[in-house]
Order: C-alpha cells, then structure tokens, then sequence
C-alpha cells in the first residue's frame, strides 16, 4: 500500500457504492479478493481507498468514485487528522488560485519533488496574505506558520486532488466544500453561528473599513461582510483563528489579522480602534478570568460578575471600537435579566452605549432550544449625549415566525426585513414607530428600575387580535363548514367482511422492493441554501405542507417526492403513513422518513398507505430501544390481492384520510377561534358581550 494512502471504513464504502453497510458485509465474505483490512478495530475495520475504488470499478459496482468524496475522503482520514489537513489544503488553494503557473511547475514533479519543493512556495503566499507573523497587533495563528516538506509529504495526494477540484469548482468553493463536510462530520466539536443569524449581524453593523470578531471560531461572521474590509479574528483555538484567516484570504478580504490567544486574558489587539465588532461569544463561562482581570481597564461600565462572562465579552467590543462605531454581540437571553448584570446593563443605558436588543426565535443559533438575543452597542463620544431611548425588537412576533418553528423552518429574509425596518429608522432617528408585539422604542428611564430587564417580550405592548372581531367571525364560519364537510365525510358504520375467519396471503414490503413491485428510499440526504421544501416528519404527522429546509453545507442531491408516494415516519411507534399529493410534490424527504414508490401497475398507493397504519402491523414490525422504537418498514405486511381490489381498498383509505384532515383543520380552527376570543377579551378588542 502506498505511504500516507486514505483509509474508508464500511459504511464509506457503503456511501461510494450507493449500497448498504449489509452489502459490504456481503461482499466481503463472498468475494475472496475483496479488499483486506489496513486499519482499525476487529469490529470496525478501515481498509485503503486506492484498493477499494480499484475493486469496485473492476467488479463493475463504481465507475469512478466522485472527484469531491475522493478529496474529502483523503481529507477525513490525514494521518495529521482534518483540521491539520484543511490548513494544507486551505494554503495549497491560495497557491494555487495567486500563483497559478508556480503551482503548475511543482506539481509536475513526484510527490516527494512537490513536498520538498512546496514550503517555499507557500511562505510566499502567506507573506503575501499575511506579513511576517512577528509579534505585536498582527500576532498570527501558529497554524499558519509555512509547513515544512516532511510536515507535508502525508498531504501531497490530498493537495493535488484539492488542486483538481479547484480547477473545477474555484479555489475558494473547494476549501468551503471541504470545510463544510468536515463541520458536518463534527457536529459537536464546534459552536457555530448558522448564515442567517451572521448575514442579520453583518447588516445591523452595516458598511465598516475595519471589523473585529474576538472569538471567530471558523470565521462565519467576517465572512458575511463585504470583501473590502479589513478583517481581524481572534480565537483561543489556534486552528479555528487558522481556519477563519484562511477562509477570509480565499474570500479576497485584504489586510487580514488573524491570531491565536483568549481575547479576554491575551487581546491581540490591544490598541486596535475597529469600525465594527461582531462577535458569538461562549456563554456560561466561568473560568474566563474574573480575579486575574479585576483591574483591566476594559471594565468601563462596571466589573462583570464570575457568573456573567457575557457582560465582559460585551465590554471588549466596545473597547475595541472608534467612537461611534457599532458592534453586535449575540447574548443568551438570560444576561438581558440577571440580577448579578443589572448594574452594568443599567450603565450601559445610562452612557447611551447599548442601542437594541433583538430577540430571535428559538432555533436560530446554538444552543437551538433557547430564543437568543442581539445587543447592538455603540460606543459614546466625549461629545455625544447618551440615546434617551433604546430598540426593543422580539422576532417571535413577526408574521410566518412560529414559537417552536426549529432551526430548519425560520423564514431568515423576512425576519432579517423586518428587524432592519424597525433599526434602521430608530438608528438614523433615535425613535421608532410602536409595532405591536414586534417593536417598541422605550424610553431609557422606564427601564432604570430595580431589576434591568431588557427582555423584549416584558415591555412590547401585546398585539391586537389580528382582524378583530369580523376576522373572528370568519374563523368561525369556517368552523362550522368543516364540522359540516367532516360529518358528511365520516365513514358509515362499519360492516364484517366477507369470510371472516378466513386468512388472505400476506407479503411484505421488503418482498415488494425485491419483485420491483416498489422502491425504498431513506430521507436525510441532501443540502444546500436554495434547496426545495423539506418534508419533516412533524409535516407528516401532523398533514402539514412541507415546512423544513435543508441545512447548510456542501451540495447534495435529496431524495424528491413524486405525486403517489407513500411516506412513512420510521421512529417513534405511532402508525402513519401519508400518500404524496401533488402540492407536495417535488419536496425533499427529511430525516427520520422512509419513501415507498409504488409501481401503479402493480399497487395502489392508497391501499399501501392503509395497510401500513395498521397497529399490529406496526407492532410486529418495530424494535424497542430504551427510549425508542423503530419501524422495519421491510417487514411491514399487506396482502397479496388483484389490483382491481386493491384500488376498492384504496377508495375507502383515501375517504378516510379526507375524514382525518377534515378534523384536522376543525381542531386548528378551533384553536385559533379559542385563542383569538381569549385574546380579544384581554386586550379589550372584544365585548364579553
């Protein structure tokens, strides 16, 4: 095997072949040459990628393996490990894309001729990008150091094949495909900040010729501004200020600082007068430094408490900025209310320093399961007279924004709309219009009492029932027309079938898929920001349109719905199946469902669908866990019966799914007429008459 070869494990090679990890297993004990184990454990072996690729393309399973899962897989499996591998492939792209004929004269060499020859090559393009490194307001990540030959002889395959697919997607799309898989691959490793909440804090700084983000991570927040300003990251974890120097030289941002140190304890920038601050914090720190920076000058607004290392996060920005210059923090929303903070946020107010405080729903950033918070600051001028009013904003308000939407299903353009309609006005006015339940300028000496809450929802006025009374009227007349159409939908009594006792002849699902009578799909595949709809598997419990999105990262095909489909809700033990109809046709297939495509000429759809929900039927069917179940849908039976009588089961099943949305929509009327007269008699809209 050749040194440094990438190494796959089964469920990789599963993911070439387009197969399951069962066929691997198969293959692997029916074929005496398939590949021997490299690496690994006895119970997860790893075998060569080079040996693998070779043999699925002679046993005619792969004709190649794709340019981008060849790269990625080198990638994930460095001997260095992937974030080592990133940092040479990130510097090897800049060669590449700013020294292109160099590049092409060094690779014409042998791998050991690239690696001796390279490092040379590289110092010249991080000097380009990144000066010196000597100490001082530059201080540079030590990840950026120009790696010598023997650090990257490991790496040579890796680059070369990066440098192929810059060639065909561009320098800077392949270092973020791989950066993305790999974020995607280590969900847990990072705390990220999603593109929507960074595009909304990009656009509430506005334009700025110099911006700093004091704990970057992998750089999300620069690189949502424009490429024209001077960037400066600072992070404790010197490969993410690695990453996100990388990321910004790639983007073409110029002059770019970028440096490896805790930027409460070691401030790389320490005379730094930035136009804007953005910065993601980590929340619920401790440990940030509280006795060894009890005298800092930075404490301009009071010394933050051990337990509120936010509140000293909040005043390094506003150190960190020119008078007048703007900064944005994302804050979890208990430092808006702590009663260990109210003395700092209450001088805050009183200086003019804090501007807004915007709440977003749950599910924007992580942690996902808490509505975070924005405070947009400015830092006061000897001569400014502090703002008497300050911005209250509360997203969860805004019209299409649900409570408990989740991450995948927040409409970020008009909750970025809507949150600049009401700053920018306020910024340029120092007022703003009153929005019910969404907006409010409060004046700050309402605010000064003796707990400081700056919660939005405490002090925004609750909106009026929406239409008042003829729009509760209307919901109303709707009611009673769908008690009406679901009365006359219910099904009539129930009849004994015709010879009973009699057993009818059973298959399954699997044998269907096996006889091509169906096809079997998993969701979960798929990603990109432009992608279709997503169908959750909250949509088909609950017979919603498709509500998801899919995350962001590198692209991937989905699995599409058609008209006809059966989806079928895998976890949880309930038993519901759902036939796509043409309004949701052509959504992606979410996590957790399971696609069955019948061959009309066949199965009826409709009759598939009804013989799945049945209770025994899922009951033998699915496996217990210690707090789940989980449904085979291969071993789900239906019986074997003539088409013609398949669709007079079909008939019948389709009626009672018309029955079951009738009284899903009465159940949601009726909430909302519920919901709605209770509100109109609060807010004094309707009469208890």
């Amino acid at each position: 095997m050749p040194e440094h070869a990438a190494e796959v494990t089964a469920a990789t090679i599963a993911r070439l072949a387009g197969v399951g990890r069962a066929a691997v297993s198969n293959w692997r004990r029916r074929h005496a040459d398939f590949p021997r184990p490299v690496g690994g454990t006895e119970t997860s072996p790893s075998f060569a990628l080079h040996e693998v690729e070779q043999w699925l393309r002679t046993q005619g399973k792969l004709a190649e393996v794709p340019l981008r899962e060849r790269v990625w897989q080198q990638l994930s499996t460095h001997p260095a490990g992937a974030v080592t591998a990133l940092v040479h492939a990130g510097c090897a792209l800049l060669a590449v894309r700013d020294h292109p004929a160099k590049w092409r004269k060094l690779a014409a060499l042998s791998d050991a001729g690239l690696a001796e020859g390279l490092p040379g090559l590289l110092g010249e393009v991080l000097g380009e990008r990144f000066g010196d490194g000597d100490p001082g307001p530059a201080v540079h990540s030590r990840s950026l150091n120009t790696p010598g030959a023997a650090e990257l002889a490991p790496s040579v395959p890796l680059l070369r094949g990066a440098a192929e697919l810059a060639a065909e997607d561009g320098a800077r799309e392949a270092f973020e495909f791989l950066l993305g898989r790999h974020l995607d691959a280590n969900p847990r490793q990072y705390t990220l900040t999603p593109q929507g909440p960074a595009e909304l804090m990009a656009a509430l700084v506005g334009a700025a010729g110099s911006v700093l983000d004091p704990a970057c991570g992998t750089g999300t927040l620069l690189c949502a501004l424009p490429d024209a300003v001077a960037p400066h990251g600072q992070d404790a974890d010197p490969d993410l200020a690695a990453l996100t120097g990388l990321r910004l030289a790639l983007a073409g941002s110029a002059a770019i600082r970028t440096a490896a140190a805790d930027s409460l304890r070691a401030d790389a920038f320490p005379t730094l007068a930035a136009d804007a601050v953005l910065c993601h914090p980590p929340f619920n720190e401790r440990a940030w430094g509280h006795d060894e920076l009890a005298y800092d000058p930075r404490w301009e607004y009071g010394l933050p408490a051990r337990t509120e290392s936010e509140l000293a996060w909040v005043q390094h920005a506003l150190a960190r900025l020119r008078e007048g210059g703007t900064a944005v923090v994302l804050m979890p929303p208990a430092a808006a209310s702590r009663r260990s903070g109210r003395r700092i946020r209450a001088d805050l107010l009183r200086r003019g320093a804090l501007r807004a405080v915007v709440a977003l729903p749950a599910g924007a950033a992580p942690p996902y399961g808490i509505p975070l918070h924005l405070w947009v600051l400015r830092r006061p001028g000897a001569a400014t007279r502090p703002a008497p009013e300050l911005l209250l904003v509360d997203t969860a308000g805004i019209d299409g924004v649900a409570v408990d939407g989740g991450r995948d299903r927040l409409p970020w353009p008009a909750l970025q709309a809507a949150v600049l309609d009401a700053w920018t006005p306020f910024d340029r006015d120092g007022t703003v219009a009153e929005q019910p339940g969404v907006s409010r300028s409060v004046p700050v000496i309402e605010l000064l009492d003796d707990d400081v809450d700056l919660a939005p929802a405490r002090h925004l006025p609750p909106p009026a029932a929406e239409g008042g009374t003829a729009a509760l009227d209307a919901v109303r007349e709707r009611l009673d027309a769908t008690l009406r159409l679901a009365a006359e939908l219910a099904p009539p009594p129930a009849a004994p079938a015709a010879a009973q006792g009699a057993r009818r002849p059973l298959t399954t699902v699997g044998e269907l898929a096996r006889a091509g009578a169906l096809v079997l799909r998993a969701g979960g595949a798929g990603t990109g920001i432009d992608g279709p709809a997503v169908l959750t598997e909250h949509d088909v419990l609950a017979g919603t349109a498709p509500s998801g999105t899919l995350p962001e990262g590198p692209a991937e095909d989905p699995v599409l719905t058609r008209t006809g489909d059966v989806v079928v809700p895998v976890l949880g033990g309930g038993a519901v199946a759902r036939v796509v109809d043409e309004a949701g046709a052509g959504a992606a297939l979410g996590r957790n469902l399971q696609l069955l495509r019948p061959e009309p000429a066949a199965l009826d759809a409709w009759f598939l669908a009804g013989f799945l929900r049945g209770t025994a039927n899922n009951r033998q069917a699915s496996s217990y866990a210690t707090t789940a179940s989980r449904l085979d849908v291969r071993r789900l039976h239906l019986p074997r019966l003539p088409l013609a009588e398949q669709r007079r089961y079909g008939e019948r099943f389709r009626a009672l799914a018309a029955f079951e949305d009738a009284l899903r929509l009465a159940g949601r009327l009726g909430e909302q007429l519920v919901q709605g007269l209770h509100d109109g008699l609060t807010d004094g809209s309707v009469g208890p008459e």
